[in-house]
Protein backbone atom coordinates (compact mmCIF):
# COMPACT_ATOMS: atom_id res chain seq x y z
CA UNK A 1 0.00 0.00 0.00
CA UNK A 2 2.82 2.34 0.87
CA UNK A 3 4.47 2.20 -2.59
CA UNK A 4 0.54 3.03 -4.30
CA UNK A 5 0.98 6.22 -1.83
CA UNK A 6 4.21 6.96 -3.17
CA UNK A 7 3.67 6.37 -7.15
CA UNK A 8 0.63 8.91 -6.93
CA UNK A 9 2.63 11.78 -4.64
CA UNK A 10 5.40 11.28 -7.69
CA UNK A 11 2.49 11.82 -10.35
CA UNK A 12 0.40 14.05 -9.35
CA UNK A 13 1.55 17.63 -7.86
CA UNK A 14 1.26 18.68 -4.39
CA UNK A 15 -1.30 20.45 -3.16
CA UNK A 16 -1.57 23.79 -3.60
CA UNK A 17 1.35 23.78 -6.60
CA UNK A 18 0.42 24.23 -10.09
CA UNK A 19 1.18 21.35 -12.27
CA UNK A 20 4.46 22.28 -14.76
CA UNK A 21 5.67 20.36 -17.95
CA UNK A 22 7.50 17.96 -16.10
CA UNK A 23 4.05 16.56 -13.86
CA UNK A 24 1.78 16.90 -17.61
CA UNK A 25 4.69 14.29 -18.97
CA UNK A 26 3.89 11.63 -15.73
CA UNK A 27 0.46 11.00 -16.91
CA UNK A 28 -0.80 7.97 -18.27
CA UNK A 29 -1.04 7.98 -21.96
CA UNK A 30 -4.26 6.85 -22.68
CA UNK A 31 -5.47 8.72 -25.34
CA UNK A 32 -7.31 11.49 -23.60
CA UNK A 33 -6.38 15.18 -24.37
CA UNK A 34 -4.56 16.68 -21.52
CA UNK A 35 -3.62 20.47 -21.83
CA UNK A 36 -2.29 22.49 -19.24
CA UNK A 37 -2.90 26.65 -18.70
CA UNK A 38 -1.21 28.74 -16.03
CA UNK A 39 -0.82 25.17 -13.50
CA UNK A 40 -4.35 23.52 -14.44
CA UNK A 41 -4.94 20.81 -16.19
CA UNK A 42 -7.38 20.54 -18.45
CA UNK A 43 -9.03 17.19 -20.01
CA UNK A 44 -10.89 17.22 -22.98
CA UNK A 45 -14.08 15.13 -23.67
CA UNK A 46 -13.48 13.07 -27.00
CA UNK A 47 -15.40 15.52 -30.37
CA UNK A 48 -18.20 14.89 -32.25
CA UNK A 49 -18.44 13.86 -35.33
CA UNK A 50 -19.05 17.53 -36.72
CA UNK A 51 -16.52 18.68 -35.25
CA UNK A 52 -13.92 15.89 -36.35
CA UNK A 53 -14.98 16.94 -40.20
CA UNK A 54 -14.74 20.46 -39.71
CA UNK A 55 -11.10 19.61 -38.49
CA UNK A 56 -10.33 17.69 -41.71
CA UNK A 57 -11.89 20.09 -43.51
CA UNK A 58 -9.28 22.13 -42.41
CA UNK A 59 -6.00 20.17 -42.46
CA UNK A 60 -7.12 19.62 -46.27
CA UNK A 61 -7.64 23.46 -47.31
CA UNK A 62 -4.22 24.44 -45.24
CA UNK A 63 -2.40 21.26 -46.20
CA UNK A 64 -3.37 21.26 -50.62
CA UNK A 65 -1.42 24.95 -50.75
CA UNK A 66 0.96 24.72 -47.88
CA UNK A 67 4.22 25.96 -49.10
CA UNK A 68 7.20 23.47 -48.37
CA UNK A 69 8.87 25.17 -45.33
CA UNK A 70 5.94 24.64 -43.58
CA UNK A 71 3.91 21.31 -42.64
CA UNK A 72 0.15 21.23 -41.24
CA UNK A 73 -0.50 18.76 -38.05
CA UNK A 74 -3.32 17.52 -36.46
CA UNK A 75 -3.86 17.45 -32.80
CA UNK A 76 -2.00 16.07 -30.47
CA UNK A 77 0.95 17.72 -30.62
CA UNK A 78 1.69 19.72 -27.73
CA UNK A 79 2.61 23.72 -28.05
CA UNK A 80 4.68 24.44 -24.61
CA UNK A 81 3.90 28.27 -24.51
CA UNK A 82 5.20 28.34 -20.68
CA UNK A 83 6.60 25.85 -18.18
CA UNK A 84 2.91 26.09 -16.68
CA UNK A 85 0.87 26.50 -19.94
CA UNK A 86 1.24 23.71 -22.44
CA UNK A 87 -1.94 23.09 -25.21
CA UNK A 88 -2.91 21.53 -27.92
CA UNK A 89 -5.00 23.06 -30.86
CA UNK A 90 -6.72 20.79 -33.38
CA UNK A 91 -4.66 22.12 -36.58
CA UNK A 92 -1.50 23.40 -36.89
CA UNK A 93 1.06 24.99 -39.45
CA UNK A 94 4.72 24.73 -38.12
CA UNK A 95 8.05 26.10 -39.97
CA UNK A 96 9.97 22.84 -40.52
CA UNK A 97 13.15 24.03 -38.96
CA UNK A 98 10.80 24.07 -35.59
CA UNK A 99 10.50 20.05 -35.70
CA UNK A 100 12.81 18.91 -33.13
CA UNK A 101 13.93 15.16 -32.26
CA UNK A 102 12.24 13.13 -30.65
CA UNK A 103 8.32 14.56 -31.91
CA UNK A 104 8.81 17.81 -29.47
CA UNK A 105 7.96 21.13 -31.10
CA UNK A 106 10.24 23.85 -30.87
CA UNK A 107 8.25 27.16 -29.93
CA UNK A 108 5.62 28.14 -31.54
CA UNK A 109 3.68 27.67 -34.87
CA UNK A 110 3.13 29.80 -37.28
CA UNK A 111 -0.83 29.13 -37.06
CA UNK A 112 -2.77 27.47 -34.29
CA UNK A 113 -6.65 26.42 -35.59
CA UNK A 114 -9.41 25.43 -32.77
CA UNK A 115 -12.59 24.08 -33.73
CA UNK A 116 -15.32 24.77 -31.51
CA UNK A 117 -17.53 22.22 -29.22
CA UNK A 118 -19.89 22.81 -26.73
CA UNK A 119 -17.07 21.42 -24.03
CA UNK A 120 -14.47 23.62 -25.28
CA UNK A 121 -15.71 27.15 -26.48
CA UNK A 122 -14.74 29.61 -23.94
CA UNK A 123 -11.95 27.66 -23.51
CA UNK A 124 -10.60 28.08 -27.02
CA UNK A 125 -12.82 31.62 -27.43
CA UNK A 126 -10.49 33.01 -24.41
CA UNK A 127 -8.06 31.31 -22.71
CA UNK A 128 -6.21 29.39 -25.57
CA UNK A 129 -6.91 32.93 -27.95
CA UNK A 130 -5.00 34.29 -24.67
CA UNK A 131 -2.50 31.97 -24.50
CA UNK A 132 -1.39 31.89 -27.93
CA UNK A 133 -1.04 35.86 -28.71
CA UNK A 134 0.73 35.75 -25.26
CA UNK A 135 3.22 33.19 -26.91
CA UNK A 136 3.27 35.16 -30.41
CA UNK A 137 1.67 32.41 -32.15
CA UNK A 138 1.89 34.66 -35.94
CA UNK A 139 -2.56 33.98 -36.77
CA UNK A 140 -4.79 31.88 -34.77
CA UNK A 141 -8.17 30.90 -36.41
CA UNK A 142 -11.82 29.83 -34.64
CA UNK A 143 -14.08 27.46 -36.39
CA UNK A 144 -17.04 26.74 -35.41
CA UNK A 145 -18.83 23.84 -37.18
CA UNK A 146 -22.24 24.77 -36.00
CA UNK A 147 -23.06 27.68 -37.51
CA UNK A 148 -20.55 27.22 -39.63
CA UNK A 149 -18.33 29.96 -39.46
CA UNK A 150 -14.67 31.05 -38.77
CA UNK A 151 -12.79 33.95 -37.25
CA UNK A 152 -9.42 34.88 -37.63
CA UNK A 153 -6.91 36.88 -36.17
CA UNK A 154 -3.37 37.95 -36.81
CA UNK A 155 -0.22 39.02 -34.35
CA UNK A 156 0.09 42.36 -35.11
CA UNK A 157 2.64 44.71 -33.26
CA UNK A 158 2.68 41.92 -30.24
CA UNK A 159 -1.97 41.64 -30.03
CA UNK A 160 -4.23 39.75 -32.01
CA UNK A 161 -6.58 41.93 -34.67
CA UNK A 162 -9.16 40.19 -36.61
CA UNK A 163 -8.00 39.44 -40.01
CA UNK A 164 -11.43 38.49 -40.83
CA UNK A 165 -14.90 36.19 -40.36
CA UNK A 166 -16.59 34.78 -42.52
CA UNK A 167 -20.16 32.22 -41.91
CA UNK A 168 -22.56 29.76 -44.03
CA UNK A 169 -20.87 29.93 -47.57
CA UNK A 170 -19.10 33.27 -47.75
CA UNK A 171 -15.54 33.16 -48.96
CA UNK A 172 -12.65 34.68 -46.89
CA UNK A 173 -9.57 35.45 -48.38
CA UNK A 174 -6.58 34.95 -45.48
CA UNK A 175 -2.98 35.85 -46.14
CA UNK A 176 -1.12 34.45 -42.91
CA UNK A 177 0.56 32.04 -42.95
CA UNK A 178 0.14 31.82 -46.26
CA UNK A 179 -3.08 32.39 -49.22
CA UNK A 180 -5.92 30.67 -48.54
CA UNK A 181 -9.42 30.73 -49.28
CA UNK A 182 -11.51 29.41 -46.53
CA UNK A 183 -15.13 28.57 -47.21
CA UNK A 184 -17.15 27.91 -43.42
CA UNK A 185 -19.83 25.61 -44.79
CA UNK A 186 -17.41 23.91 -47.36
CA UNK A 187 -15.52 22.74 -44.26
CA UNK A 188 -18.49 20.59 -42.99
CA UNK A 189 -19.11 18.98 -46.11
CA UNK A 190 -19.24 15.02 -46.48
CA UNK A 191 -15.43 13.87 -48.63
CA UNK A 192 -16.03 11.53 -51.15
Amino acid sequence: MTAMTAHAAATWPLPGRPMTRADLDELPKDGRRYELIDGVLVVSPSPSWLHQRAAAGVFDLLDASCPGWLEVFFAPLDVDVAEDTVLQPDILVVREDRLADGGDLSGVPELAVEVLSPSTRRFDLVLKRSRFEQARCASYWVVDPELPSIVAWDLVAGRYVEAGRAEGSTELSLERPYPVVVNPARLIAKRR
